[in-house]
C-alpha cells in the first residue's frame, strides 16, 4: 500500500534540491546562502548587542509528498536551536523540533519533541506533543502477523508528555517526573469487512491514557543533535488509572540506553549504540503497544509492522564524513516483540541494515539532514528527517 512510500517521495524531492544547490552554486558560500534562506534568527538584534546572549536559530526545510492514501501534503519541518539567558558554554543547545503537515483529504501532522536546559544545566524538561489526524496501517497483533493481513484505518491523536527533572548527585544525573495524555478517537476503518473493523483487540476503536511517570536521566553527550561522545541513559516509568480518567489501568515502563565514542585519534569517525526497551503491564489499550519499526530504530520495517506488549531492541551505526557538508552512515540492527518478558527468544529477534547520507545544515551546532534507506525482513523504507536516528 503506497502509504509506506511517504517518507520516499519527501526523500527524493529535499535530495534533489540540496544537490541542485550545490551544483548550481559551486561554492561553500552558495550552500550558505540557500540554508540561510530557510533559517530564522529570533534574537538577531538582542544577540549582536549582547555577547552574553545565546544567538537563537529556526532552521527550517519545505515538506512536499504524495501517495493515494493521503494525496498531495503539504508542510515544514523546523529545528529550533537555543539557549536561555546566563547559559554558557557549560550549558547544551536546548532544542525543539517542529514539524506540521497537511493534506488534501484533511489529514494533518503536528509534532513537537523536545529536550530543553536551564542555565548551567540545574533543571531539565524534556518531552513530546503529538496531535494528528492521519492514516496507518495494522497486520495484527503479534510477532508472527502476515503481510496478508495488512488494512488501513484512519485516527485522531492528542498525546501531551512533559517531564521535568533536577539535576542531583551529579553534573549529568537528573531525576523527576512528570503526567502523560494520550487520546486516540475517531477511528475509522477503511474496510467495514475486515479484521480491524471487526477485532476485539482492546482499544481498537480508541483509547484514553492518562498517567503519571517517574523518570532518571543520565546524559553527558558532547552534542544532542549529532553526538559523538558520551553516554545517554533514560528511564521511565508510568501509571496509568481509571480514577486519572484513564479507560484502563496498567502500568508502562521504558528505557532507552544510548553510547557514542570515536574509535580513531586522527578521524571524526563515530560509533553509535543505542538499546531500547519497551514493557507493559496489566489492561494495556492498542495504541499503548511496542510498535515495532520506524524511523528511530529498527529502520526498514514500517512502524507498527509488528505490534506487541513488549519489545527489546538495539543498533550499531558507523557515522564518517566523506568531504565538505556531507557525509554517510551504516547501521545494523536486531530485535523483536514479545506478548510477555520471558517468550523472548534469540532465534527470534529479526535483523534491519542500511545506509544514509547526510548533509550538515547547521556548522556552530553539527545539525545534519539524515537520508536513511533501512531493509528488514523482506521489506525496505526510507527516511529523511532533520538530525540523526539517535
Amino acid at each position: 500500500m503506497e502509504i509506506k512510500r511517504l517518507a520516499t517521495h519527501r526523500c527524493v524531492i529535499c535530495m534533489i534540491l540540496l544537490f541542485w544547490q550545490f551544483n548550481v552554486s559551486h561554492a561553500q558560500s552558495g550552500i550558505d546562502r540557500f540554508i540561510d534562506f530557510f533559517t530564522i534568527y529570533p534574537n538577531k538584534l538582542a544577540a549582536q548587542q549582547d555577547t552574553a546572549l545565546y544567538p537563537a536559530k529556526i532552521i527550517m526545510a519545505p515538506v512536499v509528498s504524495y501517495s493515494p492514501s493521503t494525496s498531495l501534503a503539504l508542510g515544514v519541518g523546523a529545528k529550533w536551536l537555543f539557549k536561555f539567558k546566563g547559559s554558557g558554554d557549560e550549558t547544551r543547545t536546548s532544542n525543539m523540533p517542529i514539524s506540521f503537515q497537511y493534506t488534501l483529504k484533511n489529514q494533518f501532522i503536528l509534532f513537537s519533541g523536545f529536550e530543553i536546559f536551564s542555565p548551567q544545566e540545574k533543571w531539565m524538561l524534556e518531552g513530546n506533543i503529538i496531535f494528528r489526524k492521519f492514516p496507518r496501517l495494522y497486520y495484527g497483533v503479534g510477532r508472527d502477523t502476515p503481510d496478508s493481513n495488512e488494512e488501513e484505518y484512519e485516527y485522531n491523536q492528542v498525546l501531551i508528555e512533559p517531564i521535568l527533572l533536577k539535576q542531583v548527585f551529579y553534573r549529568y544525573f537528573f531525576l523527576g517526573g512528570g503526567f502523560r495524555y494520550n487520546r486516540i478517537s475517531g477511528v475509522e476503518f477503511f474496510d467495514p469487512d475486515g479484521e480491524l473493523a471487526n477485532s476485539d483487540q482492546f482499544g481498537i476503536s480508541g483509547s484514553t491514557s492518562v498517567g503519571l511517570q517517574l523518570a532518571a536521566v543520565f546524559d553527558n553527550r558532547n552534542n544532542l543533535l549529532n553526538s559523538k561522545q558520551g553516554w545517554y541513559f533514560e528511564f521511565t516509568h508510568g501509571f496509568y488509572d481509571e480514577l486519572f480518567g484513564s479507560t484502563s489501568t496498567f502500568q508502562l515502563t521504558r528505557i532507552d540506553l544510548r553510547r557514542f565514542f570515536m574509535p580513531f585519534k586522527n578521524r571524526g569517525d563515530v560509533i553509535a549504540i543505542q538499546l531500547k526497551t519497551h514493557f507493559s503491564h496489566k489492561d494495556v489499550p492498542l495504541n499503548e503497544h511496542a510498535f515495532f519499526g520506524g524511523s528511530e530504530i529498527m529502520r526498514g520495517y514500517y512502524e507498527g509492522r509488528f505490534i506487541e506488549r513488549n519489545m527489546i531492541a538495539a543498533q550499531v551505526e558507523y557515522r564518517r564524513d566523506i568531504k565538505g557538508r556531507f557525509g554517510m552512515v551504516a547501521f545494523i540492527g536486531a530485535g523483536d516483540v514479545a506478548s510477555s518478558i520471558d517468550s523472548f527468544e534469540l532465534s527470534n529477534v529479526r535483523p534491519s541494515v542500511g545506509f544514509g547520507l547526510r548533509f550538515l545544515l547547521d556548522k556552530r551546532e553539527d545539525l545534519n539532514i539524515r537520508f536513511d534507506w533501512g531493509f528488514g525482513q523482506n521489506t525496505n523504507n526510507y527516511y529523511l528527517n532533520i538530525a540523526e536516528a539517535f
